[in-house]
């Protein structure tokens, strides 16, 4: 499997973030473990480092514990913490900006709801 990498966005957070998006959408459930830090390195061609530094990550936001000698696993309650946490960033973060450009463009609400697709629509 081939992953893009952006230059943007150091590599650790990128793995991060794919890691909370497959917790977000039930890939990854509590109680699961995440693949072995060498697995994830030697599958994405990556430093053993820059896994550990996105589980550890992980791991300061209690979104996944280490268990000594059996590796990394999604804690209780991590797909609801990130849910509440990641609705907060959108409110903050993306949606004042959004609204901005809906206003800029004059579109309307009804405008909006009649041309959204449900998700998961039109993805191939």
């Amino acid at each position: 499997m081939s992953v893009q990498w952006s230059d943007n966005t150091p590599i650790y957070l990128q793995l991060k973030e794919r890691v909370v998006a497959m917790m977000l959408d039930g890939e990854l459930k509590p109680g699961d473990a995440l693949p072995s830090v060498r697995q994830v390195a030697a599958d994405y061609q990556l430093n053993p480092i820059t896994v550990s530094r996105a589980y550890q990550e992980l791991a300061d936001e209690a979104l996944v514990e280490k268990r000594r000698g059996l590796g990394m696993y999604v804690t209780d309650g991590a797909p609801e913490k990130l849910l509440a946490s990641e609705r907060e960033r959108f409110l903050r973060d993306e949606w004042p900006a959004m609204l901005v450009r809906i206003e800029r463009l004059g579109l309307r609400v009804e405008e909006l709801l009649r041309n959204a697709q449900p998700v998961g629509a039109g993805r191939a």
